[in-house]
């Protein structure tokens, strides 16, 4: 009989529970998200992933944030353009003048963490959930809607749109 060593036993076990533990938040429900921290960003990524309207939210927010916190060396207004309609770029102008913070963080600092999940697609439209995870604690959900044929993002608030 072959005798095992238990080192390459326990990492092959450990690799078995991480693939596990990947699949199963790939398909975990968004009410059963972590909180933000080292287990967060391992879930959030998956999550991240799961459609392509989720992942152009997920592409469109990263960049924006590096462009607001300045490690991008490109504008907020610049990758605005680049994913969302000029109409709702208007709109988010207009809604960072009457309440004083960033439009698309929907608050006057920069969350920590994210994570992302489509909703539902229905009429070329898909709705995409993106829930800020704050540094000081607490969470908010921004709403996205995404033309789905070319990614467009069309909207972008408090609530659904659809």
């Amino acid at each position: 009989m072959k005798r095992m060593n238990p080192r390459r036993t326990a990492l092959a076990g450990s690799v078995a529970l991480l693939a596990v533990g990947g699949l199963l938040a790939a398909s975990a429900p968004a009410a059963f998200a972590l909180p933000p921290g080292p287990a967060a960003a391992v879930v959030s990524a998956q999550v991240r992933a799961g459609t392509p309207a989720a992942h152009q939210v997920v592409t469109f927010f990263e960049e924006y944030r590096r462009a607001v916190l300045g490690t991008s060396g490109e504008q907020p207004s610049e990758v605005r353009k680049r994913f969302l309609t000029p109409a709702l770029d208007r709109r988010l102008d207009a809604w960072a003048q009457e309440h004083d913070a960033d439009p698309v963080f929907r608050a006057q600092n920069v969350p920590v963490d994210w994570s992302v999940q489509q909703v539902k697609e229905e009429y070329g439209f898909a709705s995409v959930r993106l829930t800020e995870f704050w540094g000081g604690g607490g969470s908010q959900d921004v709403w996205f809607t995404v033309r789905v044929r070319d990614l467009k993002i069309v909207e972008l608030g408090d609530q659904p749109a659809f």
